[in-house]
């Protein structure tokens, strides 16, 4: 069979496909117009297949005007060929050869969300909202996510070349990074950091996740932990369920966390907290930064909304919107944003972030390890206002516990 016939072939399939689900519509006006745009498409797809200068394989034609498609949504649709769909699915092992960034696309251009602690590329000091303009000598403009994230990985002991656009310095770094294996921790310190007040600091929201916090809460209160800080700086954030399993540890059962809300019903989903024992005496602060995202923003906004936890830092990043990946017949996919979260207020987070109730900047170029001498260091501006806004949070709550026995 000539490659013309199977391209003809090709097109009917998409026309055909295309059709049908023209068919389901309800509205008739919303039909007729799909039908008319469908057959430009094949219009112009049989245009390419007979006059184009090269010839051009079908599936190459049909893969590159549904990536076109899903870019021009929004910057987290996409479509995936099946290699790049095997590398998404790689990401949920937790182990892969990088240098430990959550990117997206904003503004049009390739964006870091979160450099992942302990990676090569928080190593070097790259930031959240960097806008990376070329990685080794290609530019990046109109680079997908997921081709970005195919040139950052690679070999461990291999390096890449990024050229970063910091506009708060306003001026380009030339970073060089040195990849590595990629081992994604959920929560990478727990212990009491003076007079009491435990520190957690939850770095991805995974399927582990709630059962190591359940474990750091734990051992926090052995250590007769009278006060809690959640550092939340810098989280991408993760899996949507885990979120609400984290979250409801703090607030009583029964209580709204999260909507989501898209187009069709089933999109549109409230998730309610459930846990047996949640911790609802402990006084809680969480720390943002404009890193945190996603699940982050999730937990902070719930825990703001009931007035439950004072929430700390710089306003967070404003990743709000939910992706369903849904495979198609060849082995690709399509990663489409289908709803958009919403606090128990009915506030929207996407685009927007969460604004912390106390606004503190960071002064610091990386956030430090925490050791048992955190306090030599005396540059983490977050963490010692956090410190002393518990400390006064306690006293205020003990004095009025003392007013209501009078």
């Amino acid at each position: 069979m000539s490659k013309r016939i199977i391209g003809f072939v090709l097109l009917v399939i998409v026309v055909s496909f295309a059709f049908t689900r023209a068919l389901s519509l309800p509205d008739k006006a919303k039909k007729d117009e799909l039908f008319r745009q469908v057959s430009i498409f094949a219009d112009a797809l049989a245009i390419i297949e007979t006059d184009y200068v090269d010839d051009v394989k079908p599936k190459d034609m049909i893969y590159g005007a549904l990536k076109g498609m899903l870019s021009s949504l929004d910057p987290h649709s996409q479509f995936l060929d099946p290699e790049n769909y095997n590398e998404l699915k790689v990401d949920t092992e937790g182990k892969f050869g990088g240098i430990g960034i959550e990117i997206t696309v904003q503004d049009g251009l390739l964006t870091v969300v979160s450099p992942i602690e302990g990676t090569p590329a928080w190593r070097v000091g790259i930031k959240p909202q960097d806008r990376i303009v070329k990685i080794d000598d290609e530019v990046t403009k109109d680079m997908t996510i997921a081709d970005a994230v195919k040139k950052l990985r690679g070999r461990p002991g291999s390096s890449v070349r990024l050229s970063v656009l910091r506009e708060s310095q306003k001026r380009v770094i030339e970073y060089k990074v040195v990849r590595d294996v990629i081992r994604i921790k959920d929560i990478k310190e727990v212990r009491i950091l003076e007079d009491g007040i435990g520190y957690i600091r939850l770095v991805e929201f995974r399927e582990t996740t709630p059962r190591e916090l359940d474990n750091a809460l734990e051992r926090l209160k052995k250590d007769k932990m009278t006060g809690l800080i959640i550092d939340l700086r810098n989280d991408p954030g993760g899996l949507l369920e885990i979120a609400v399993k984290v979250t409801e540890k703090f607030i009583p059962a029964d209580k709204l966390i999260v909507s989501t809300k898209g187009r069709k019903k089933d999109q549109n989903v409230d998730f309610f907290s459930h846990a047996d024992k949640p911790l609802l005496d402990l006084p809680l602060l969480i720390l943002i930064n404009e890193g945190s995202a996603s699940g982050s923003e999730i937990v902070a906004a719930c825990l703001q909304d009931y007035k439950r936890a004072i929430i700390l830092g710089t306003k967070s990043f404003g990743k709000g919107s939910v992706q369903t990946v849904i495979p198609l017949s060849d082995g690709s996919a399509l990663r489409l944003t289908t709803a958009r979260y919403f606090s128990p207020l009915g506030k929207e987070i996407h685009g927007k972030g969460v604004t912390p109730d106390i606004e503190v900047a960071e002064t610091i170029n990386q956030l430090p390890e925490v050791t048992d001498s955190w306090k030599e260091k005396g540059n983490d501006s977050q963490l010692i206002r956090a410190i002393e806004a518990l400390k006064a949070f306690r006293i205020y709550k003990g004095l009025k516990l003392d007013e209501s026995k009078k």
